[in-house]
């Protein structure tokens, strides 16, 4: 496998949402950056390596191989992000570009030792499922803090956004997982919310709220 045929099987896995549901090539396309063209070549290389189902205008989907396989590519990723926050000081928005280069170390063996290291996280430092050296992992009922309404309240749980802009953004006005959200008013004119997160006021743009993840609580 090379780091561009993971890349892909990662891609795949998150646009269909576990690799399960059938996906085109341009969104494929859209999320890799490079040509539909590129995208075509790539899946023709990996529908020979029983890794995906691929059938000219039919779109894309894993097959339970390329599953496995994208899984496991994820499960290094997120280890080293918790391993690069937990044990090397990096802060959350610096994490992810440093676990692109280090999840593609074959090594199980290295990533068995890492997981206990670590005592078996079960999510990374932005909220996302590790899964465990079977595929397994746990999901979360959450919703995006632009589907709540007013009085709804919750935990902060994850980001949408992973991008070191947004997570210094977050940094900034001091919201981390784990705060305790409220929506005390929403603006219908632009979307925006007024919220009280730890007893304290905030206003949030429609932006924001679209990329946050909350668990109700009541």
């Amino acid at each position: 496998m090379t780091h561009s045929e993971e890349n892909y099987l990662k891609a795949i896995f998150h646009i269909g949402k576990g690799g399960a549901n059938e996906i085109s090539t341009n969104a494929i396309a859209e999320q890799m950056e490079t040509k539909p063209s590129s995208v075509t070549d790539m899946m023709k290389k990996l529908s020979e390596k029983n890794l995906v189902n691929y059938k000219k205008y039919k779109g894309v989907s894993l097959t339970s191989i390329g599953k496995s396989m994208a899984l496991s590519i994820i499960r290094k990723h997120r280890l080293w992000e918790v391993f690069l926050v937990e044990k090397l000081d990096f802060s959350w928005d610096e994490v992810h570009d440093v676990a692109e280069q280090l999840e593609h170390i074959e090594s199980e063996k290295l990533i068995d030792k890492l997981d206990k290291l670590l005592d078996y996280p079960k999510y990374d430092p932005h909220g996302d499922p590790i899964p465990d050296k079977n595929g397994n992992f746990k999901v979360i009922d959450k919703k995006l803090l632009s589907e709540l309404s007013v009085n709804d309240k919750g935990i902060c749980v994850g980001v949408k956004d992973s991008s070191s802009q947004f997570l210094k953004f977050l940094d900034k006005n001091k919201i981390a997982l784990g705060d305790i959200i409220e929506v005390i008013d929403k603006e219908d004119f632009d979307g925006s919310f007024q919220l009280k997160i730890n007893a304290n006021s905030f206003n949030v743009s429609s932006q924001i709220a679209s990329n946050l993840y909350v668990q109700i609580t009541e």
